[in-house]
């Protein structure tokens, strides 16, 4: 089998272009004779670890691109705990976004993504933890189904399963991997599974060992294989490094944008369990094509079409691909690595051709029952005739498709058509059903582990190419010209024709504070009249002031207060029904970023109803943004005038306004002009302000003084809501103006904080003391401090996430906080 040793690296986008051939006339020749070396290549490898940018994007660079093999990655988790570094988004949002991000980094260095149905919780300090909030056995099975799905030689860990050196998550990645190993070749173990897979047995498993200070050393006694993964290849012009970096990048919610390395590179992989080797270790694997009758003849086949590859003219190599191709399909065989080698063959030969085929839209949204009027363009600019034969959508044909195309011949052709009544709206897979714990509930099990959902609406196009058939599915897109970016396409999605917006997720019943909401009812094709409500509450508890229609926008805006209905928090979802009794009750959320396709997703439109005997002045505030949070929001909500504090806005004289200004998470990680303005906040604080500064990072800090005494931000934190917390009741942001108690410290989410402070001088006071379960206590959450006539507050708790969620005992500590 052709194995040449040269080519060595790809610095392309390859599964974008192989899930996307439209682009397929913008394909080099370079990458068409990579495609044909990784046809040859059987070599298959699982990466498994816990999070969306825990791979090591070289490996994977170099065993895609420089050994040709088909390298998947699983990760546990879609991210959903971390922080946003690029925007307000956490939890299921961020997920999301990291989700695509994920998506993107395979695009560049080649690899495919699975996920398993485990919710990214937060920060976890070992294993045990991170057990006790997932569901083992529905996680085990996850990878078990990874491991059947994929069929790979080889499994490759990213951590260990030494508890306490790491997050916990990336602990129980690995321990969970390894009993996967030992499991998914056994039919009796999740035998549910094998309706759709068979059980599959990998030859080995690695941890791939690492120093994230420097090189790593190899420790004695240990069997390890060594990746040369710093190649350069000559005819494609990157580097592993530069495919790997590119990759990275693509992480930017984590702020892990990456500066390409330079040289010889070494990654070493170390034996945890299977089949004992001697040199490499892939040795006892089996060469697939050698394993099946007739798989020999193809693979020389392919052998001698890389051996004599036309790069000046990529057409010139069909032939050769479609025998092959017919020697492929020959087989007749259902096992997984053949269907997946004649998809990659028949996207080569697309390549080849350098077809081109679009169906687009002028509208990113529709309706169920909607009439759509799209585009179906395909373009063959090849010498090769290819004879389209049918387009359908959902079983509807379009039979003027029928035509030959080439010598760089188009077809263009009208499609109308209406969205069944019964289409489901867009909405990731694994947020369809309501959330268990820390597992998201999915009922179809064939989807697990799928990065994302396929196109909501898509056509199949028929065509033959010689004398073989072939059958591809064309996404629906929305196609624009951006004045600045030139062609955008987004994904075309189904909403409800009716669907509501709340001006603010939380009310807060107090005195003060606006009891109001404006709900903004948007109809996607004309007014329907009907009626507004609140699920969970009776007609006594709102009072509904105004009711006016916006007919340019299709929206309906009610102005509605809320009466008290008893203290504590209660969730109430606003709904309008129809005169013909069809009830909608949910929002249409859109996250829009250049690098990743828009994201459109559905929530209930709840609004949290919180009330409380709280006393909050309403005063000025003023508010520093840092990498982007939702607490301006629910300060608002609460009464206070915020105001964000601007680039040119940075005098004692203009600040001295507010009665205290907050400073937005991360923001001296990512705001240069708040950290050479330092001294002008110390100004403020000494003249009688009030700064709260919420946390950071420990590294990249713009500034080592954030505050007017010193302190040091440490990585320590408190993983668990509900741990232990002493406090010092008597401290006056404890104290007051609204007394707190230990109540106020249940029902908190996710944590109590992160980055707390250490080396904390004394002129500080420290209010709380936290700690995890069996891990030492830290006084660094919160440090409150007097300066000349002003209060100085540096603090780790996760006001970013509690406020947002309508925690009370978090939100009357922020009041107390702001009111001192």
């Amino acid at each position: 089998m052709f194995k040449p040793k040269d080519i060595q690296a790809l610095f392309v986008t390859l599964l974008s272009l192989l899930s996307s051939l439209s682009f397929a006339q913008s394909v080099p020749s370079s990458l068409i004779y990579q495609q044909v070396l990784q046809l040859g290549e059987t070599k298959r490898i699982l990466y498994v670890a816990a999070h969306p940018d825990d791979e090591n994007t070289r490996l994977i660079s170099y065993l895609v691109n420089g050994a040709h093999a088909e390298v998947a990655y699983l990760s546990l988790t879609r991210g959903d705990g971390g922080q946003n570094l690029i925007g307000k988004e956490l939890g299921v949002e961020l997920g999301q976004i990291r989700t695509q991000e994920l998506i993107k980094a395979r695009e560049t260095d080649g690899g495919r993504q699975y996920f398993t149905r485990a919710m990214d919780f937060g920060y976890s300090k070992n294993p045990t933890e991170t057990l006790q909030n997932w569901d083992k056995q529905k996680v085990l099975a996850d990878v078990v189904w990874a491991i059947r799905t994929f069929q790979p030689d080889i499994i490759i860990t990213r951590f260990n399963t030494i508890p306490g050196v790491t997050h916990g998550h990336h602990t129980t990645s690995a321990i969970l991997a390894g009993e996967a190993f030992d499991l998914a070749g056994k039919a009796d173990v999740f035998p549910d599974q094998l309706k759709w897979v068979d059980p599959w047995q990998a030859k080995r498993i690695f941890f791939n060992a690492y120093n994230f200070g420097g090189e790593f050393t190899p420790e004695d006694g240990k069997k390890y294989h060594v990746f040369e993964v710093g190649g350069y290849d000559p005819i494609l012009g990157a580097t592993y490094h530069q495919i790997a970096a590119n990759s990275r990048t693509m992480h930017k919610s984590q702020g892990f944008g990456a500066t390409a390395g330079i040289g010889a590179a070494k990654d070493y992989i170390q034996l945890i369990a299977g089949e004992n080797y001697s040199q490499d270790a892939f040795e006892g694997v089996v060469d697939r094509w050698e394993a099946i009758p007739g798989g020999k003849e193809i693979a020389d086949q392919i052998s001698q079409l890389a051996a004599k590859f036309d790069f000046v003219n990529p057409e010139k190599n069909i032939v050769s691909l479609l025998k092959i191709r017919a020697s492929l399909l020959a087989l007749k065989s259902n096992q997984t690595w053949i269907k997946d080698k004649i998809q990659k063959l028949d996207n080569t030969i697309m390549m080849a051709l350098g077809l081109e085929y679009e169906f687009n839209v002028r509208k990113e949204i529709g309706f169920p029952g909607e009439e759509i009027k799209a585009e179906l363009s395909v373009n063959n600019p090849s010498l090769t005739e290819v004879s389209l034969k049918r387009f359908s959508i959902k079983g509807m044909d379009f039979p003027a498709v029928v035509t030959v195309l080439k010598e760089n011949a188009t077809l263009s052709l009208p499609v109308v058509f209406n969205i069944p009544q019964a289409a489901a709206y867009t909405q990731p897979y694994w947020l369809q059903e309501p959330i268990d714990g820390a597992l998201y509930q999915v009922s179809d099990p064939r989807l697990i582990g799928k990065p994302f959902n396929e196109a909501d609406v898509f056509g199949h196009l028929a065509f033959e190419v010689g004398d073989q058939r072939f059958a591809i599915s064309i996404p629906l897109k929305y196609k624009y010209n951006d004045q600045v970016d030139g062609e955008v396409k987004q994904p075309f999605v189904i909403v409800p024709e009716v669907d509501l917006s709340v001006s603010k997720e939380n009310v807060f019943l107090i005195p003060g504070a606006d009891p109001g909401l404006t709900v903004s009812v948007n109809f996607k094709a004309q007014f329907l009249e009907g009626e507004l409500d609140f699920e969970g509450l009776d007609a006594s508890q709102f009072k509904i002031h105004s009711i006016e229609d916006e007919v340019i926008q299709k929206r309906r805006i009610y102005q509605v207060s809320f009466l008290e209905n008893g203290s504590g928090v209660k969730k109430v979802t606003a709904r309008f029904t129809t005169a013909s009794g069809k009830k909608y009750t949910q929002s249409v959320r859109s996250i829009s970023y250049k690098h990743i396709p828009n994201l459109t997703y559905l929530v209930p439109s709840s609004v949290n109803l919180i009330q409380e005997d709280w006393k909050v002045s309403g005063a000025k505030v003023g508010y520093i943004p840092g990498a982007g949070d939702d607490v301006p929001g629910v300060l608002t909500a609460l009464g206070y005038q915020v105001t964000m504090v601007g680039t040119e806005d940075y005098s004692v004289d203009y600040l001295s306004q507010f009665k205290a200004i907050v400073v937005g998470i991360r923001a001296y990680n990512t705001n240069e002009i708040l950290a050479a303005n330092q001294a002008v906040l110390m100004g403020y604080v000494r003249a009688g302000g009030n700064l709260i500064v919420q946390y950071n990072t420990s590294s990249p800090l713009l500034t080592n003084q954030l505050g007017p005494y010193p302190f040091t931000i440490g990585r320590g934190r408190v993983a668990v809501q509900g741990s232990p917390v002493t406090a010092d009741w008597d401290s006056p942001v404890l104290a007051g103006p609204n007394p707190m108690n230990a109540q106020d410290l249940e029902g908190w989410v996710q944590e109590r904080g992160l980055y707390f402070a250490t080396a904390i001088d004394s002129a500080y006071q420290t209010p709380f003391v936290m700690q995890d379960p069996d891990e030492p206590s830290s006084n660094g959450s919160l440090l409150v401090g007097k300066f000349g006539d002003g209060n100085f507050v540096y603090t780790g708790i996760s006001f970013f996430r509690q406020l947002p969620a309508g925690i009370p005992g978090p939100t009357k500590l922020f009041i107390n906080l702001i009111e001192q």
